[in-house]
């Protein structure tokens, strides 16, 4: 059967999954924490997705698989406990991300529509912004490229607007080394952000799908994290270059739409407006993608209910009951608060991915040193991130505590009384090809 996913679809979903709510929602802290040096800190933070991506390319090409990191995890660590904790760590991290791009859509999406966040409006439209994606992604991954690839394009159009028109009147003076927090401050910005590039991660799902994986996967992964990086630092440029520091601090979280009244006046936040709604709504519809079948291979082969692998036209249920558990996230709970547990089960899973890389180096054919790099960045992003919400919001990490527990509590039983394991290979595909090379 002829693959279905080519260089454009990947890519699309690359950048569609980083280019999500992340940019409108960390460019203010940024600013906060390296002022001139913004852009540099982004810098600091595409670095390491860089390199974190070199694992991932590496370990795609070797172990084909729609289960993408979790694959990687289990032939690394094997299929015991571990393994089945973060699995499932990844899963909720997941659902935690869905919650949080579909909250933003229903705040931009209120603000646009009634010029405030208006709670019944902004739930309506985060509940049906997922409902929407769920069915596509139901319909087959052909869709959802598709669909991607409209979403990213028009989203990435605006933007580059915007970085374009908005650098004609960039104040150079504001980026000065004068201007510079201490480097301290500004590699704690680019640890911060990383999340931002939360999402290329999703090319792994597709491993099994693509045309051409030789070519089309390395060329997606690099190719996706390199643009979204060359994007963020130019609207980092243009955000600090338009904005007084003040400024930047007051709208922290709309500085994106503060940053664009220099040059488009009241029309400004309309036209933010809109790519923060095709920003957040790509970024569900590509982590819907890879969740689903995330929750698909979990289950199939051990550690969730058999529920989660029933088919429904070309999607799994796993994919519905994903959707559902981010529609009662993004309702019900502090957004706020959950989202440094997503963002920590995602740090975790990254340094993971990289020392998976490292210790099977012979199979991947990986040089070590980067690998190893990642893995010690990766911890360091995860200390730094610990460690400022110690300080400046200790509520949140309660909360990433408890839900971090109920995932450990929750794979502890199903693990025991169940008796449930994972299987050595996720992919049932991928354990076929392993066997027929091995005969």
């Amino acid at each position: 059967m002829a693959k279905k996913i080519g260089f454009l679809e990947a890519f699309s979903i690359g950048v569609g999954g980083m280019v999500g709510g992340g940019i409108f929602a960390v460019l203010g802290l940024t600013i906060d924490l390296a002022k001139g040096a913004a852009p540099l800190a982004f810098m600091v933070a595409g670095f390491i997705a860089l390199i974190t991506a070199y694992s991932y390319v590496k370990l795609s090409l070797r172990y084909p698989s729609e289960g993408g990191s979790i694959e990687f995890i289990v032939q690394a660590f094997g299929n015991g406990y571990f393994s089945s904790v973060i699995n499932n760590l990844l899963l909720i991290s997941y659902v935690i991300m869905l919650a949080l791009y579909a909250y933003a859509f229903g705040s931009y999406g209120s603000a646009l529509l009634v010029g405030s966040d208006v709670t019944w409006i902004h739930n309506a439209l985060a509940v049906g912004v997922i409902v929407l994606f769920m069915l596509i992604n139901l319909v087959g991954a052909l869709l959802t490229g598709k669909a991607e690839d409209i979403m990213v394009f028009s989203k990435l159009f605006i933007l580059v607007i915007f970085a374009g028109v908005g650098s004609v009147s960039i104040d150079m003076t504001h980026m000065a080394t004068t201007q510079w927090m201490p480097m301290t401050s500004v590699v704690t910005g680019g640890l911060m952000i990383f999340l931002a590039f939360e999402g290329f991660e999703l090319i792994a799902n597709t491993a099994r799908d693509v045309e051409n994986p030789e070519k089309t996967l390395p060329r997606a992964y690099y190719s996706s994290v390199i643009f979204v990086l060359i994007l963020y630092v130019w609207i980092a440029m243009v955000t600090v270059g338009n904005l007084s520091f003040e400024e930047a601090k007051t709208a922290q979280d709309y500085v994106l739409a503060k940053a664009a009244e220099p040059f488009f006046g009241e029309l400004g936040f309309i036209f933010i407006g809109i790519a923060a709604l095709l920003s957040t709504a790509s970024a569900i519809n590509a982590t819907l993608y890879g969740s689903g079948r995330t929750s698909y291979l979990i289950a199939k082969h051990g550690e969730l209910p058999h529920t989660f692998e029933k088919r429904i036209k070309n999607g799994y249920e796993g994919m519905v009951i994903v959707a559902l558990l981010s529609i009662i996230f993004t309702t019900l709970f502090d957004i706020n608060n959950i989202s440094i547990a997503g963002s920590i089960g995602f740090l975790i899973v990254f340094t993971l991915v990289n020392y998976a890389n490292f210790k099977l180096y012979k199979e991947t054919k990986a040089n070590r040193f980067i690998p190893a790099l990642g893995a010690l960045l990766g911890l360091t992003a995860t200390t730094v991130l610990i460690g400022y919400n110690l300080i400046h919001s200790p509520q949140s990490l309660v909360t990433s505590g408890i839900v971090l527990l109920v995932v450990v509590l929750f794979t502890f039983l199903y693990y025991h009384l169940k008796e449930a394991r994972l299987s050595s290979f996720m992919d049932k595909n991928l354990q076929r090809d392993e066997e027929r090379v091995l005969t």
